[in-house]
């Protein structure tokens, strides 16, 4: 396959995600909830910055903004119920990774990546009926022992994967509900929600805003982290999808917490037992099976064609 730029956008994307842990590591000695409310504030001042000046993405925000006023009254609750539901998930998967990460281990935040795009799928099939391949259905018992070995071992560490997996599988779901609008400003949405939601709990959460604007490492490591780590990659990861099909941009997602388990082991330090890295290896095993298809016979086509090749994930 040759890879084009919307292909290399799209590795660039996931390869940046997959070093997240290092610079979150930095702020280790820090709350959780004030790396996360500067995180939002600054990118969603940055993603404000750019729909506001740019003049492409101000004819998408009035396109947006009319669909959304043209569509019937439920339709247009529909919207808002699942853009605010998106907004609460994505702020709970935001906190509940930065705790797993500087608090537990940076294994058990890859293992929740790892384990999303078949989460995601289970949920599709409860929430939206979408249909599932049998291979699919045993590539999810083979999760489900996976984190039954990992539970044996102890639970905690699997219990807070599987929530941060969980948030994160559930905002996507609500994000199907929301087809024709663009994310980019489904995005800035949902993290002035964010916003509004973490400033009047940020005691609660362990943050300190007026101390936090007077810390120039908490400023800069954040700033790295909105910029570097979450903007920028987000923009790489939307341009692929201009042009590539969701599926294959699906593939790239798992070099993510791939480069993520590499850095707990050989950067970080970190140790798994025999039974973490059999639970580690069904996973692996899982996520092959559960995006093979088989091939199809090809069909010839009206004028001596073939027919549509499969996609690699549903």
């Amino acid at each position: 396959m040759k890879l084009s730029r919307h292909h290399l956008a799209a590795l660039a994307a996931f390869v940046i995600w997959g070093f997240f842990p290092i610079p979150l590591r930095w702020l280790a000695g820090y709350a959780s909830g004030q790396i996360l409310l500067f995180r939002v504030l600054i990118s969603l001042l940055l993603l404000l910055l750019l729909l506001l000046h740019a003049v492409a993405r101000r004819a998408t925000v009035r396109a947006a903004w009319a669909k959304w006023r043209a569509a019937p009254r439920p339709e247009r609750r529909q919207v808002v119920l699942w853009t605010l539901l998106g907004g609460v998930l994505l702020t709970a998967n935001w906190l509940l990774f930065i705790y797993v990460v500087n608090q537990v281990s940076v294994q058990a935040g890859s293992f929740a990546y790892l384990i999303c795009p078949i989460l995601t799928a289970l949920l599709g099939f409860v929430v939206l009926g979408e249909k599932l391949r049998p291979n699919q259905w045993l590539a999810i018992g083979l999760s489900a022992l996976s984190c039954t070995l990992l539970g044996s071992g102890g639970g905690r560490a699997l219990v807070l994967s599987l929530v941060v997996a969980f948030t994160y599988a559930a905002y996507l779901i609500s994000q199907r509900r929301l087809q024709g609008y663009d994310r980019l400003v489904l995005l800035t949405v949902q993290l002035t929600l964010a916003a509004l939601l973490i400033v009047p709990l940020a005691g609660r959460l362990g943050a300190q805003p007026l101390a936090g604007l007077h810390d120039a490492r908490l400023l800069a490591v954040a700033a790295l982290l909105s910029v570097a780590f979450t903007v920028v990659p987000l923009f790489l990861n939307l341009y692929a999808l201009n042009a590539l099909p969701s599926g294959t941009v699906g593939i790239f997602m798992y070099i993510n917490p791939l480069l993520s388990f590499l850095l707990a082991f050989l950067y970080f330090g970190e140790r798994a037992t025999g039974m973490q890295l059999t639970a580690y290896g069904l996973i692996f095993l899982s996520i092959g099976l559960y995006n093979f298809r088989p091939a199809r016979p090809q069909l010839p086509g009206p004028v001596g064609g073939v027919g549509e090749p499969p996609t690699a994930l549903s």
